[in-house]
């Protein structure tokens, strides 16, 4: 048998690494000693693990999408929670993951200021953002189901797309549980038509939609 050590392996951007057969305790002893520092991403589903390195356009549209989802929270008067990458895992569950951002919105005040998190106690985040731009080797989708976030939006090639949790599945939705009022799939085409005129231009254009559809 070959053992390799973390240093030892390479992920180039917009490419993923898949392991088989690792174990809880492996698991945890790699997220240790790769630490919070980095830019990869991981996924853990019973036994493989998933490691991603984003490309830029991955980190933009997560910027981007991510702002957006504050600006129409602050117009909205909504409060919320926003813990980025953070890795969100159940030991019962054998699954453990590191979304591109995630959000806490119908729940945010049970974990308002918290700086530690257990899954067995705190309830997952309301919202996770996906970016789909790098191929992952697994489908995430049953992760998330595992550890109970209601609500998840992929981006991908121009397209957003609300999935929400209903009867232990993810199914497709018109409208997202937290923004009900808005049209949230037109962002990827407002974020297309303010991108080269900055990112507070784009903000300001995000914030004036808003008030444009809870006014019509």
């Amino acid at each position: 048998m070959v053992t390799l050590q973390l240093r030892q392996l390479e992920v180039p951007p917009g490419k993923c690494l898949l392991l088989h057969d690792v174990s809880w305790s492996d698991f945890e002893t790699i997220l240790a000693e790769m630490g919070n520092h980095r830019s990869t991403r991981i996924a853990y589903d019973n036994g493989l693990l998933e490691i991603m390195a984003p490309l830029p356009e991955h980190e933009y549209f997560k910027e981007t999408i991510s702002d957006a989802l504050k600006d129409i929270s602050e117009e909205l008067e909504i409060n919320y929670e926003s813990y980025g990458s953070t890795t969100w895992r159940k030991r019962a569950e054998q699954a453990g993951i590191e979304p591109d951002n995630c959000f806490y919105f119908q729940n945010e005040a049970r974990v308002r200021g918290k700086l530690t998190f257990d899954l067995d106690r705190d309830p997952p985040p309301d919202l996770a953002l996906e970016i789909d731009l790098t191929s992952k080797s697994l489908n995430r989708f049953p992760i998330y189901q595992r550890l109970g976030v209601p609500e998840i939006w992929c981006y991908d090639q121009g397209q957003l797309t609300v999935y929400r949790l209903q009867a232990d599945e993810y199914r497709q939705a018109d409208q997202s549980t937290v923004f009900s009022a808005l049209r949230v799939q037109e962002l990827p085409q407002l974020i297309e038509a303010h991108r080269e005129q900055g990112r507070l231009a784009l903000r300001r254009a995000v914030r004036a939609w808003v008030r444009e559809q809870i006014n019509a």
